[in-house]
């Protein structure tokens, strides 16, 4: 019970901070740095999307990554999409023809037809079951798919445990470290092919894995 309510405030406090931040930014000026940063982190991911690709953006947010991805055909994943779309100018659904957004848990997706690339990009740590999470990123790849996944870890393991006891980071639900996130992703049976740092804080480096499903034989 405390978990899901844990989730709960996690959820409301997330909007809550879009409303915050999109007051003091000019929407267009932040929607361009978006997409160059997601420029940025598909080079750091040596993924180069064909046009007409169809990929999973799980966690999207008001701005994921498919705002960056014109050319592509996007499913879009987010329990707060509606929200969002109800109380940030900055996310108008209309302005991406080529995505379809699915408001739900990412949990609760199911996924039809799979897909070569899924996106989870500073998502995976805001879901409420995460195992659970893992495991539909790892049925929504097709075999020899890939994985693009990105998530703030804790640096040091005590200040992890530490998190995990008091409410330093209300935001996310989810504490934990670079080296469990690996086993996490592991035991859903991916293969880590890439893993960098985007950024290093005091607390939290800010990782990017690149995860490969095997082929089935």
């Amino acid at each position: 019970m405390w978990k899901h309510w844990k989730w709960r405030l996690a959820q409301r406090l997330e909007l809550a901070w879009w409303k915050h931040y999109l007051r003091r930014h000019d929407a267009g000026q932040y929607l361009q740095a978006k997409k160059v940063y997601w420029q940025r982190v598909l080079s750091v991911a040596n993924v180069a999307l064909a046009p007409g690709e169809r990929v999973l953006d799980a966690g999207c947010g008001p701005a994921g990554i498919f705002i960056a991805l014109p050319n592509q055909q996007v499913d879009a994943i987010d329990p707060l999409l509606a929200h969002y779309e109800r109380h940030l100018p900055l996310f108008q659904p209309t302005d991406y023809p080529n995505v379809r957004f699915w408001p739900q848990p990412l949990e609760d997706f199911l996924c039809t037809l799979p897909y070569r690339y899924v996106f989870c990009l500073n998502a995976i740590n805001h879901v409420h079951d995460i195992c659970r999470s893992i495991q539909v990123l790892a049925n929504a790849l097709a075999p020899d798919g890939v994985l693009i996944l990105s998530v703030d870890a804790h640096r040091r393991s005590w200040c992890c445990r530490l998190f995990r006891l008091l409410p330093g980071d209300v935001l996310h639900p989810h504490q934990y470290t670079d080296a469990e996130y690996v086993r996490m992703l592991e035991a859903k049976g991916l293969r880590i092919e890439r893993k960098e740092i985007l950024k290093s804080e005091l607390i939290f480096a800010h990782y990017l894995y690149v995860a490969r499903k095997p082929t089935q034989s």
